[in-house]
């Protein structure tokens, strides 16, 4: 699944986590977490093994990240998970 720095920077908000917070969370560098909201609207490069751990590090905080489903019209998003 590819992730947009917008995304994951949404999710983090919605978490109400910091940069710092999400990257101690998943075990990565502050950095790693700028470099990739950095990445803005464009999909998220680096390690596969990196993205997993952040992604994972959100989920456990309560956000999923949303595919951008070419058959609806909402796109790519977060939404907190469901309980």
């Amino acid at each position: 699944m590819s992730v947009s720095g917008n995304q994951i920077k949404a999710a983090r908000a919605l978490a109400g986590m910091d940069q710092k917070a999400l990257a101690d969370a998943a075990g990565v560098g502050i950095n790693t977490i700028r470099h990739f909201e950095g990445a803005g609207q464009e999909t998220v490069r680096g390690r596969i093994d990196t993205l997993e751990a952040t992604r994972s590090a959100l989920f456990t905080a309560g956000v999923e990240l949303l595919e951008d489903s070419r058959a609806s019209a909402s796109g790519p998003g977060v939404r907190m998970r469901r309980e």
